[in-house]
């Protein structure tokens, strides 16, 4: 007969054997694994001393383990946390712990007596484990990212402080209107949009009228609400009325505001019209070239004198409020044809601001694509978009009649029909096609015709601040087109932190 074979050793069958295996297989595993251990009792004084942790012995101060037995554990461990174990009875799982032996990460567990049944018996020592030495190079990659999300955390954490500290961001009480964006909403860094802004910063400083001309779409009234929260009137309200959506015959009483029982079937109370709405604040006037002729006189008065009289009523009623005003429509054509009162248009061409068209910043486009990617990712709960160079480069070139917002349409377009969310140069290509673009210009890069020697040399003997700046604005525009707009990136290319980027972004000069 062939002898017989020992049977395989089996789990045990009770929880309480299972239990104890468990803890025996861990005890047995940590001190193998892990760079060294040792453990202390209630009272905390070192009891015993795995032999990994004999090579930290020398930094502590001790040649050797019997030395080191019977000491108190936060006397001879700088910074140790076994007496918090001890007396809370809490684990503290992973940590990093630093003193004259150098940094660690360790962990620490408390050790209890058996209780009966399920009960936990109570603290009767705790095990202090040395999970690795050197984290700065075993746990490398791991500090790295850790460091990386502590640097965005800080960054967004200083840039939500800011926007908390400023009251144009807090929530109006009372629900009236306030201002919803600011300079740094005007996204772009190319000289047309940083010579736009400045123009804008300085009629933010006056109480004049300001007049923002340009094509549809290009962000007149972004603007408006950027030069009011720059103002000194950022407190009072933003009162905006669109003229062009208002009917003719309801644009007085918009306006001016209607006394009690005006007319047959009028409320007895006041009716405030825009003007006095805006009282202490701004009001935002959307497309003025639309205004019927027989209200412009009204509305010029109302600027000179600085009263109005509301529908139906005798009194006048005095209000301050600073006009901004805007059209996409070419006023002074309007005033030779006899459609618009030259009188009021001086009134209102006091502080003209040209807002460019897209096609006039076109190295604005991959920041602009980014900005309207993350607001569409915001309002749909998607992820943003992700454009190839090559399709970048083909937005840069197109003629965009529709400015920025037909540039949103497209980008929401074909978010919506592609299947993955990088989109590349065929799919925006067939996109255009659809939405009505017969001449598609291919991608092209813009290259500037050389200086002569003459105008090097005047370019150089500006202000250095001056050239400095510059050079600044052109490495931010280079990096943000490198990298496809995305800021994160842009500022990490940059070796600068992302706070700093947005704070140049939002003060180029």
């Amino acid at each position: 007969m062939p002898p017989a074979t020992a049977a395989p050793p089996a789990l045990p069958l009770d929880a309480d054997g299972i239990l104890a295996l468990a803890a025996r297989s861990m005890f047995h595993l940590f001190s193998s694994i892990s760079q060294g251990m040792f453990l202390v009792d209630r009272t905390g004084r070192i009891v015993w001393v795995n032999e990994g942790y004999r090579r930290f012995l020398p930094a502590l101060g001790f040649s050797s383990i019997d030395q080191f037995l019977g000491h108190m554990v936060e006397d001879v461990i700088p910074n140790t946390q076994m007496r918090r174990v001890l007396e809370t009875g809490e684990p503290i799982l992973v940590d990093l712990l630093t003193n004259k032996a150098g940094t660690f990460v360790v962990s620490r567990l408390p050790l209890r007596e058996e209780g009966e049944g399920a009960a936990m018996g109570d603290v009767i020592g705790a095990i202090g484990i040395v999970l690795f030495d050197h984290p700065e190079t075993t746990l490398q990659p791991l500090i790295s990212k850790f460091a990386l999300l502590q640097r965005d955390l800080d960054d967004a954490r200083r840039e939500l402080a800011s926007q908390r500290a400023n009251p144009l961001y807090q929530q109006s009480a009372d629900g009236q209107r306030r201002s919803k964006y600011t300079f740094a909403s005007f996204i772009g860094s190319s000289p047309a949009a940083v010579e736009v802004k400045r123009h804008a910063r300085r009629a933010a400083q006056s109480s004049s009228p300001v007049l923002l001309l340009g094509e549809t779409g290009t962000g007149k009234e972004l603007l408006a609400h950027a030069i009011h929260a720059a103002s000194t009137r950022a407190q009072g309200l933003f009162v905006s009325v669109n003229i062009a959506a208002v009917p003719d015959t309801l644009l007085e009483a918009e306006f001016f505001g209607v006394a009690p029982g005006a007319f047959t079937g009028a409320d007895r109370k006041a009716r405030e019209g825009k003007f006095k709405l805006a009282d202490g604040g701004t009001l935002f006037l959307d497309e003025i070239g639309d205004m019927p002729l027989g209200l412009q006189a009204k509305l010029l008065r109302a600027l000179q004198e600085g009263e109005i009289e509301p529908l139906g009523s005798n009194k006048l009623v005095p209000f301050d409020a600073r006009v901004i005003a805007a059209t996409s429509r070419d006023l002074a054509a309007l005033v030779r044809e006899g459609r618009f009162r030259e009188d009021l248009y001086y009134r209102l061409n006091v502080l003209p601001v040209r807002v460019p068209p897209l096609r006039e910043r076109r190295g604005d486009i991959p920041a602009l694509v980014e900005a309207l990617g993350e607001d569409m990712a915001l309002r749909s709960g998607e992820a943003p978009p992700e454009l190839t160079p090559e399709a970048l480069a083909l937005l840069a070139a197109q003629h965009w009649r529709g400015n920025i917002r037909e540039l949103r349409n497209v980008l929401e377009q074909v978010t919506m029909r592609s299947d993955s969310q990088r989109i590349d140069a065929p799919q925006l290509e067939r996109i255009l096609r659809e939405a009505g673009q017969e001449n598609i210009a291919p991608p092209t890069r813009v290259q500037a015709e050389p200086a002569t020697e003459a105008e090097e040399r005047a370019l150089l003997l500006r202000p250095l601040a001056q050239q400095v700046a510059e050079l600044e604005r052109k490495a931010i525009a280079a990096a943000m087109a490198e990298t496809g707009g995305n800021k994160l990136a842009t500022s990490r290319l940059l070796g600068i932190s992302r706070a700093t980027l947005y704070e140049r972004l939002e003060n180029p000069e």
